[in-house]
Formats: structure tokens, sequence, C-alpha cells
């Protein structure tokens, strides 16, 4: 059976790749709407916000308890359920009238959403020979980066010419097409492990993810400060350590920290988190830059924004292959370099910075992170057992998810905070007043980034010399 699989390897990969694509397209695609859905369900801005952050939380909340199943019941199973699931709650969010019930279908959505993005890694990994992993990989990494920063360009062209229903309703036929495709291709009987569930460990990581989420999205409306948020993020940690105990003396835990004593597994998750936090740093300050700052229109600001995916789904495949013939470890290193670089050059963009000089540093970003994921992707993928790939592909999508959150609430939060501080008074929105005010908090918050890109950077080096006098004993 799997060298069946394995005959059809790259045709699982694209199946595997488009859903991908619709699921990370998803998080990031409604924003764009959201005006337009305000007049049409008669809701606030506020209220809409939850349309994407319910997204978002209830897939973070499940990847590992879908990891862990998908390791007892199988990824195939796992993975083709939920095209089914998210293909039915995309056709239910399209049907939505009022704002309850888009919700809900929301919620559905996403948990179709987090059964593939909990299996999508683990299935390439046991379908694709390690020579061909990294490049498997890689594509995987160009279909995320498509798919997580395309959304706003394709959300405007669908509501250019159709109503904001569509943006839902276009995931439905793609999705019986893949449907169809994942059940001819990926075969029920695919490797499974006989573990017993871990129901306490489920309900304490989904608990604390949760509450930590609360804490974040909720902050960013009424303030980091509020004494109930600071109760709900105090309790949230208190579960988080709790996980961690009871974890540690399950015999089947729903995470096994001893992942964590593999330093590729543990600094490969590590770096990706930072990769994403600071990439979504560049997300949420670049149209501010462009369009508000520069008094680019909001097209032309999307056209170049777009660089940055364009670049990494060129690249990512070739940074794929490369990783199956040089360590992964020396190519993250170098992407890492390249991500500081980068970052280092944007601390000092200003309000008369080159925008072809700007482009080639949007570019480049793409190019180190290419350059960077593929390979650490591969480096976290191949440092565990197969009977872990499961809950392991989870935890990588985790960190992604969790980055890419954290990364959208600390860019907003941070830059109102130092815009703040420098005005005197307080500062929720930048429409295209106080520039020089705007760019000094732009600075402090790409410094904030660089620091944090040179820590993933010093311990990943630390890391190959470590492994390098493992390898040389």
């Amino acid at each position: 059976m799997a060298k069946k699989m394995s005959s059809k390897r790259w045709w699982i990969l694209f199946c595997i790749g488009i859903v991908t694509f619709m699921t990370d397209l998803d998080a990031s695609v409604v924003n764009i709407a959201l005006p337009v859905i305000n007049k049409s369900l008669s809701i606030n801005m506020s209220v809409s916000e939850l349309i994407v952050s319910s997204y978002l939380i209830t897939i973070c909340i499940l990847l590992l308890p879908f990891g862990k199943l998908s390791d007892k019941l199988g990824k195939n199973k796992i993975f083709k359920i939920g095209v089914i699931v998210f293909s039915v709650g995309s056709l239910l969010c399209g049907m939505s009238n009022q704002i309850i019930f888009l919700l809900v279908s929301r919620v559905i959505q996403a948990v179709g959403a987090a059964m593939t993005m909990s299996t999508n890694n683990g299935i390439i990994t046991e379908v694709f020979p390690k020579e061909e992993r990294g490049q498997a990989l890689g594509w995987i990494g160009s279909f995320v980066a498509l798919g997580m920063i395309a959304g706003p360009g394709v959300g405007g062209i669908i509501l250019q010419y159709l109503s904001w229903q569509y943006i839902f309703w276009i995931n439905v036929p793609i999705g019986v097409i893949m449907i169809i495709m994942s059940i001819k291709l990926l075969p029920n009987s695919l490797i499974k492990h006989k573990t017993k569930s871990d129901n306490f460990g489920i309900f304490l990581s989904m608990a604390s993810i949760l509450g930590i989420f609360i804490y974040i999205y909720a902050g960013q409306q009424i303030g980091y400060t509020n004494i109930y948020l600071y109760l709900i993020l105090f309790l949230s940690i208190i579960l988080f350590v709790g996980l961690i105990l009871v974890e540690r003396k399950k015999e089947n835990p729903l995470i096994n920290l001893a992942l964590f004593k593999n330093r590729n597994f543990s600094i490969g998750l590590l770096t990706a988190t930072i990769i994403f936090i600071t990439n979504n740093f560049y997300m949420v300050l670049t149209p501010f830059y462009l369009e508000n700052a520069r008094n680019f229109s909001a097209g032309s600001a999307g056209l170049m924004m777009m660089l940055l995916p364009l670049t990494q789904i060129i690249t990512s495949p070739i940074s794929g292959k490369l990783s199956d013939k040089i360590v992964e470890l020396n190519l993250t290193i170098i992407g890492l370099a390249v991500i500081f670089i980068t970052q280092f050059f944007l601390i000092f963009s200003n309000l008369s910075t080159n925008i072809k000089i700007y482009l080639f540093a949007i570019g480049l970003l793409g190019l180190g992170n290419s350059i960077f994921q593929s390979p650490n992707n591969s480096m976290i993928m191949s440092s565990i057992s197969q009977k872990e790939l499961g809950i392991a592909g989870s935890m990588n999508s985790l960190s992604r998810n969790i980055g890419m959150v954290t990364g959208n609430a600390l860019a907003t939060s941070l830059l109102f905070i130092f815009m703040s501080n420098l005005a005197n008074k307080h500062i929720t929105n930048f429409d295209g007043n106080k520039k020089l005010t705007y760019m000094v908090g732009q600075q402090y918050v790409y410094i904030i980034g660089t620091i944090l890109i040179l820590f993933a950077l010093v311990i990943s080096i630390v890391n190959f010399y470590k492994n390098k006098k493992i390898s040389e004993v």
C-alpha cells in the first residue's frame, strides 16, 4: 500500500498542496470583506473581528488533538474527513444571513482546516523518500506562503465582481474535487499506531491555548492591563504548567515531552514561531507604510506585497531540493541570516526610501523565508519517529499559527503603544496624519523583530556546532 501511494506521491502532493492553500487562504481572505459583511449583517467592526479570530483560535486549539488522533486512526482518514468538513463549513458560511450562523459556520470550517493542517506534513513525510522529502515540503511551504499572503488580493478580485458570500463558496467546487482526489489517492489503511486517548491532556491543552488567545484578542479591544484579562492569562499559564506536569507521567501522552529533547525538533519549532511572528510584523506594518505613509493606492500596495509570496513560491521548492542534498540546519542558518539583513534594512526605511530598493527588500524577505522554511520543516519532520509524525506535524502547524496570531496582535499593539508615548496621547489608528510619529513607532517594532531574528540565528548556529561535534565523535 505504501509503495502504491509512493508511486502517486506527486499527485498526493498536489492534492495536499491545494487544500493547504485553501485553508491558509481562509485565515486572511475574510479581512478585506469585513466592511462589506458589516453592512450586510448590520454588525460593528469589533464583532466582525470574531469572523477572523474564531477561525484562527479554533485551528490552534484543535491542532494537537487531531494530530494525536491521526497517529491513532491514520493521517489519511483524518485528512479526508477534514477536507469534507472544511467544504461543508465553507458552504454554510456563504449561506449565512446573520452573525451567529456565520460564526458557527466559521468554527465548522476551522475544524476541517485543523484536521488537514495536523496531517499534511506527516503524510508528505511518509509518502516521499528522504532524498525528495525536502523538495516536497518546500512545495507545501509555497502553498502556505501563497495562501497566507494572497488572501487580500484574491478577496478583492472576488468582491469586485461578486458578493461576499463567494469568498466562501469558491471553496466548495474546489473542495469537492479535492475530496474525490483524496479518496482515490489516500487509502485509509495508512500506518496507524494503537494509543490510548489522553482526554485530560487534550482538555488542558485546549483550555490553556484558548485562554492565551482570549487575552491576546480581547487585549486589543479593552487593553492588556485589564484585571479580568490578567486573571484569564494567569489561569492559562497554570493550566499550561499543569499540562506539562500531567504529560510527564502519562503512558501515552498527548504531547510526548521527550520529543523536545531532540534539539533539531525543539529549535526548529522555536525558530519557526519567531519567523512567523516577525513576518506578521511586516504583513501588518507594510500596508500602513505604503498606503498611509507613502500614499500609494491599496491596489499598488497589494501588488508590491505580492512580491514576497511570489518569490517564495518560486524559490521554496529549490530550497527544499537543496535541503535534500545539504544538511538542513546549514540552510536554515543561511535563511535566518538573509531575513536578519532584511529586518535590519526595514528598521531604517523611511519616507524617502527609494521604492525600488524597498521592493528589493520585500523580495529578499521572501527569499530568506523560502531558504529557511523548507529545510526547517524537513528538519523538524525528519528528526522524530514515524509513530509521532501526526503530533509532530500538528506542533509544526501550531507554531506557525501561534506565530501568525501573536505577530498580528503584537504589531498593532506595539505600534500604537510607541506612537501614543511619542505623541503623549492615546493613539489607536494611523490614517496618514503624524507620519513622522508613525515612522518612529514602526522603527521600534522592527527593532524588536530584528532582536528576535538575531536570537533565532544565534541558537541555530549554536545547535549547528553542537551537531557538528556529535558527528565528529
